[in-house]
């Protein structure tokens, strides 16, 4: 009784030194974030001098001028004099780009315990990175995010709230429900669906509770599937999907808006296949079989197009699979938790150092493959997204790999750099009904913005030299941003 009596007023005492422990610092870091802004930050702010890729796929701007007035850009064009009382920055030699928006962008990180050279232990986790990964995906020039899947969606809803309130630093996001499974042991902090009922009532839940996106996951039905897209429809959401249970085809069939990886993961060709069963090959089969000029991929791309369903890229997270590729560059390394740093380099070894297998050959083939039907739907009309997918191996870091992602859309993809900016800004900003707002460099939209030294236009690398982040008008310095997280990101 008597320690009993001790450790309450011990606890006592701090509350009255530091105030009720669940208000500390509640009313701070609104204040405090100021210090990571980008010079005076001003409401009226004039970029002149600057090269502009505007979004919308037109033609590179020239020595243009910028102005930017309570959050809304209210002149693009030739250099001119701005307002007298506005804060000036003489960005010759830099380049203006729309916010990226990140449509696979999760909140969280693939941890496995025990990681050594010859692999890890289970379960494999999801921990949460609500501090590291804002900031890192607004340091690089990401605006607006959708999070594609949540183990926490609370935090990820109420992360939403304080960010747009201004207490908390990070992107516009849009929360995704948490994902809509099928019976499966892939990941423990997954709910596991029961029927088609189950799947309606979720997703009632969790619009309720403020969530905007839904996405199918793995082994979930194809009539768990059909009664989560009705339920998502009648509220006006939408349904993505990381699929292999259910077929792109039947998922197109069923009304599904939105498919993830591109054409990495559709199962219809995997020799074991049965209905409402993942197969054992998860679609490398398939895409090893539906070759770009293939009948299968031709009627495929058709039938995507004709549904109205869109694609997301996710090219980081698979090249990532790759030998030979390079390493992280030290700017993204610094981020890491040592330890999510040797784990990232450990795996990278193993592939570099395995020998050369059909297994490794077909997997080469196969990104070519998809990456290749990726451009293609696109010729045919089909209306793509960017995204990283920042899970896995550690090779795929919030906002770095959304840039290196537009990278591999010219590199890999052959889109042109205009047409892969439009790719990773405007259309996703479309995806999620907010053009009339961001996603593009227009009079009248949010100055949610991203300021590079180079030319991307030209040398689609230079997308990686991000100095200054607008979002909403207020300007954020990259730098700062990313020394506030260094050594953080694998850790909160």
């Amino acid at each position: 009784m008597n320690l009993l009596k001790r450790n309450l007023r011990l606890t006592t005492l701090l509350v009255l030194a530091c105030g009720p422990l669940s208000a500390q610092r509640t009313s701070q870091p609104g204040v405090e974030n100021t210090r990571y802004h980008y010079g005076q930050d001003l409401p009226i702010k004039v970029l002149h001098h600057v090269r502009v890729i505007d979004g919308t796929g037109g033609p590179v701007l020239q020595d243009q001028s910028v102005i930017i007035e309570n959050g809304k850009i209210t002149r693009v064009g030739p250099d001119a004099p701005g307002p007298a009382n506005a804060e000036t920055f003489d960005l010759a030699g830099y380049t203006v780009l729309p916010g990226l928006v990140g449509m696979h962008d999760h909140m969280y990180y693939l941890q496995r315990p025990n990681t050594t050279a010859d692999g890890a232990e289970a379960p494999v986790l999801l921990p949460q990175m609500t501090f590291s990964a804002p900031r890192m995906y607004l340091a690089n020039g990401v605006t607006t995010i959708r999070t594609a899947g949540s183990v926490e969606p609370y935090a990820d809803i109420n992360l939403r709230n304080l960010i747009d309130a201004g207490t908390l630093i990070g992107p516009h996001i849009e929360p995704t429900a948490p994902y809509l499974q099928g019976v499966s042991n892939i990941f423990m902090q997954m709910h596991v669906l029961s029927g088609p009922e189950d799947a309606k009532n979720f997703v009632n839940q969790w619009a309720d509770a403020g969530a905007t996106n839904f996405k199918a996951y793995m082994h979930i039905t194809r009539a768990e599937l059909s009664s989560a897209i009705q339920t998502a429809h009648a509220r006006g959401l939408k349904v993505t999907g990381h699929l292999c249970s259910v077929t792109y085809a039947e998922a197109a069939e069923l009304g599904i808006d939105n498919l993830e990886h591109g054409f990495f993961v559709n199962t219809q060709l995997d020799p074991d296949k049965k209905q409402d069963q993942c197969s054992r090959e998860t679609g490398a089969a398939t895409l090893a079989k539906m070759t770009p000029d293939s009948p299968e991929a031709t009627a495929l791309v058709k039938l995507l197009i004709s549904k109205h369903v869109a694609l997301t890229s996710t090219l980081p997270v698979f090249e990532a699979s790759l030998a030979g590729k390079p390493a992280l560059r030290p700017k993204a390394l610094a981020t890491m938790l040592p330890e999510a740093r040797e784990a990232y380099l450990l795996g990278r070894n193993r592939r570099n150092t395995a020998p050369d297998s059909p297994a490794l050959q077909r997997s080469a083939q196969n990104y070519r493959n998809a990456a290749a039907l990726e451009k293609k739907f696109v010729e045919a009309g089909g209306f793509l997204m960017a995204g990283l997918d920042p899970t896995g191996n550690g090779a795929t870091l919030p906002g770095f790999g959304d840039q290196h992602e537009v990278e591999l859309l010219v590199t890999d993809d052959g889109f042109t750099p205009v047409e892969a900016v439009k790719i990773a800004t405007l259309n996703g900003a479309t995806y999620l009904g907010k053009a009339d707002r961001i996603g593009s460099v227009q009079v009248g939209k949010d100055a949610d913005l991203m300021i590079v030294k180079g030319d991307p236009s030209t040398q689609i690398t230079d997308i990686e030299n991000v100095e200054i982040v607008l979002k909403g008008g207020t300007a954020w310095d990259s730098n700062k941003l990313l020394e506030s997280v260094r050594g953080r990101y694998g850790e909160y």
